[in-house]
């Protein structure tokens, strides 16, 4: 499928408006696990569907909205860009719940739930898009790794694979840019508090 994908991304770059067309059918179901997978380690009240969040990319994508891209130079390349499209609107679509004629910083709560506190793993889009920023300043490869593993749900040898490193360079970088994220947020977050 990666010479067919690539062959129809090459199409896409030439200005063949058909071929785009050819490439949905080839990238859905995996693009619309990847979003499935994401969405399912948000914060409870996600109002996205992996479905528009599968469209909503592929349109970006294939209009060039991800900016900097240069040629397609394969799968590996186009999920990447997947990966990148994805977290813009995930983002986005965080601000626009934050914005102040949306509800600010209030939060709903269930009048049953009241007193009982959500834990998990979830973050703050904004955040962890803004700690992203200064990791990409940092390091771009290792941003990539991150949004590769974040945003796509590819595994450490996959994500090592697509970035053409070993996978104990991808395990270090993604230690490392763990620790970098975490450090960015939790600062931010007791700035916020002060």
């Amino acid at each position: 499928m990666d010479s067919e994908v690539t062959r129809i991304l090459k199409a896409v770059d030439d200005g063949d408006a058909s071929a785009a067309e050819k490439l949905l059918p080839l990238v859905y179901d995996e693009l619309r696990q990847l979003a499935t997978a994401r969405l399912a380690r948000e914060k409870p009240g996600q109002t996205i569907q992996a479905t528009a969040l599968v469209h909503e990319a592929y349109l970006r994508l294939v209009g060039r909205d991800v900016e900097d891209l240069g040629d397609w130079d394969g799968q590996a390349h186009f999920f990447g860009a997947a990966a990148e499209a994805m977290r813009r609107i995930m983002v986005e679509q965080a601000r626009r719940k934050a914005a102040i004629k949306h509800g600010g910083d209030r939060k709903r709560l269930e009048l049953r739930e009241s007193f009982i506190e959500i834990s998990g793993n979830s973050i703050d889009m904004v955040a962890l898009s803004e700690a992203l920023d200064r990791l990409h300043e940092e390091s771009p490869e290792k941003a990539t790794l991150v949004k590769l593993r974040y945003f796509t749900g590819l595994t450490l040898p996959q994500s090592a694979d697509a970035l053409g490193v070993s996978r104990a360079t991808a395990a270090r970088w993604w230690e490392y840019s763990r620790l970098r994220l975490f450090q960015w947020i939790k600062s931010d977050e007791s700035d916020q508090l002060a």
